[in-house]
């Protein structure tokens, strides 16, 4: 059981990378407000790139499935303030100050030009930082409500999106999953966003695909990575996590096993690729 202290120990919080190129997977089971300090923020869905700068606040909808990449930028690291938005925090808000028009949902990011209640919010939080990487439980309740009230003061479809509380309905399986397999999650993961429990998803796939989910997505990852690779002439390095891969050598295992040769060998003519 939480104690109470670590209960909310990651709703707010600020990170810092100073790597070259930082990359993981975004699927979020809640909102996110991100407010860029330094650095660039570029978040990958399936069809469409976002890329956030020094100043930028987006609001992030939970339930959206793309890849996340904090990169340093004239000579800073990318650093980050994070605020997550748990349901029960906002249905427990939404009951007391109920819409006063119908909620939606929207998947892409709502972005935040200046704004004087902004600033201040994110000013306020600088100091707990100084002395932890995530404020306290108790200071972190009082400024997610403080988030939730300055949103819905300065833009009402961020008010209407934080009060949609829907889960994700069933969708047609074969296009979400053409769409979306490149990424790394869970079949669980995959399940809940094309709304299926495990069960009925493994199940779905496999009359859809006539094939089990994770030797479709390994050959669907293999192939992209191939052209990645072979036609557009990328390092292995550099496409691994972008197909969906954990690691480079579980990749590179998997590639010659598909292909007869390494990755490696793929950036090489077909002559003089080793039999």
């Amino acid at each position: 059981m939480k104690t109470p202290e670590r209960a909310n120990i990651a709703e707010i919080f600020i990170s810092c990378k100073k790597e070259a190129h930082y990359s993981r997977e975004l699927m979020l089971p809640q909102h996110a407000l991100v407010h860029i300090m330094s650095g660039q923020m570029r978040v990958a869905a399936a069809d469409r790139q976002y890329n956030f700068f020094k100043g930028d606040t987006v609001l992030l909808p939970r339930n959206q499935l793309g890849r996340v990449s904090k990169l340093p930028m004239n000579g800073q690291p990318c650093l980050v303030i994070s605020i997550l938005l748990r349901q029960d925090i906002l249905k427990d808000f939404y009951n007391k100050h109920p819409l006063d028009q119908p909620s939606y949902y929207s998947p892409e990011p709502l972005f935040f030009r200046d704004h004087p209640l902004l600033e201040s919010l994110f000013n306020s939080l600088l100091p707990y930082f100084k002395l932890a990487d995530v404020l306290p439980a108790d200071i972190a309740a009082v400024k997610i409500e403080e988030t939730i009230r300055v949103l819905r003061a300065i833009d009402k479809n961020a008010d209407l999106l934080l009060g949609y509380f829907k889960e994700p309905g069933k969708v047609d399986l074969v296009e979400f999953m053409e769409k979306h397999y490149m990424f790394n999650l869970s079949l669980e993961k995959f399940g809940h966003l094309t709304g299926r429990s495990l069960t009925t998803f493994k199940k779905d796939f496999e009359k859809a695909f006539n094939s089990s989910p994770g030797k479709w997505l390994t050959h669907k990852r293999l192939q992209l990575a191939h052209y990645e690779i072979f036609e557009k002439k990328r390092k292995p390095s550099d496409v691994y996590l972008d197909v969906g891969f954990e690691n480079l050598s579980h990749f590179s295992f998997a590639f010659k096993k598909e292909f007869g040769y390494s990755p490696s060998d793929a950036r090489q003519p077909y002559n003089n690729r080793p039999v």
